[in-house]
């Protein structure tokens, strides 16, 4: 069993090798910890604000995956992240 697998149905947050920021409800994963996220979008952080892109179902190979946690629903809805002004996440470095 994969250790992803309590947050099946869950709304998480991703963050990947390269410095993006994903956000979805977590559909499946498998031994290899690909992800798929449905209702996915990716949160672009800037000194302007963050921009919100809508990528629908999303399919994350496992070896691009640095973290994932549980979102908060009701921190979540109270959150306005368009506000958000901050320096985009830099890729990491092997």
């Amino acid at each position: 069993m994969s250790l992803l697998q309590p947050y099946v149905d869950l709304d998480v947050l991703v963050i990947t090798i390269d410095g993006r920021v994903l956000v979805g409800k977590l559909r499946g994963t498998d031994q290899a910890s690909n992800i798929i996220l449905e209702k996915c979008h990716e949160r672009v952080f800037s000194s302007e604000g963050t921009e919100v892109i809508s990528l629908g179902l999303f399919l994350l190979r496992g070896d691009n995956l640095v973290t994932i946690g549980e979102l908060d629903a009701e921190k979540e809805a109270a959150l306005d992240v368009t506000e958000i002004k901050a320096d985009p996440l830099s890729e990491l470095k092997l």
